[in-house]
């Protein structure tokens, strides 16, 4: 997904004029009633499409900012979907879900679990996920810990790809093309530990699962 670019929004620091940029938030308030927080910390899975975790994240490029939204399935850490734009808004989110239920086998119930963001509270949300029987989570407000898996997932593509390659330097359209790169060689390639030193897709096809 390709979009136009986002504004910035500045306000000056405190004691002085210099412009201080607002760290990104996507927390807007308790807009909707928050589903309960059926994770509850275990970010664990004993089959595919059990339990998924989503968040967004953002990438600084030398012309803005690029926004990353993926679902992540606890049974391996594969990639289920994601989308890339220049807008942490409603069209990024609820086009990877949408891309993310395609994906499931007809008939399954997976609970997707999000922070309070408020891309997880709008109405066309939630109506995707009653649509597909999709059971929500939430994490408790303020408490990041709640879906530390995904901010983990954040992480480490930032620590092994984002950081070392430099891609503040890259224009938005090249750090999408880099995120799709990286998704690829995560889902593909990088091995864990965890599945035998075998990557997602490599996993999957040893347990004899469509990966």
């Amino acid at each position: 997904m390709r979009e136009d670019r986002a504004p910035d929004h500045e306000r000056g620091r405190a004691g002085g004029s210099y412009p201080h940029r607002r760290r990104y938030s996507s927390y807007r308030g308790e807009t909707t009633p928050a589903p309960d927080n059926l994770i509850n910390r275990d970010f664990s899975a004993c089959r595919p499409n059990m339990k998924w975790l989503t968040d967004i994240t953002e990438i600084k490029a030398c012309d803005g900012k690029v926004y990353v939204s993926p679902m992540i399935d606890c049974y391996d850490g594969k990639i289920v979907a994601y989308t890339t734009g220049l807008h942490p808004n409603a069209r990024l989110a609820n086009t990877m879900l949408r891309k993310a239920i395609g994906t499931l086998p007809d008939d399954t119930r997976v609970i997707v679990h999000s922070d309070r963001g408020c891309h997880y509270r709008w109405p066309e949300w939630i109506r995707i996920c009653q649509e597909h029987g999709i059971i929500r989570s939430m994490s408790r407000k303020g408490c990041s810990p709640d879906n530390s898996a995904a901010e983990g997932f954040f992480g480490r593509m930032k620590t092994e790809a984002v950081y070392p390659e430099h891609w503040e330097q890259l224009t938005c359209r090249q750090v999408m093309e880099h995120v799709d790169t990286y998704m690829h060689w995560y889902n593909h390639e990088r091995i864990k530990q965890s599945l035998g030193w075998k990557s997602p897709v490599h996993y999957r096809m040893q347990q004899g699962l469509a990966a």
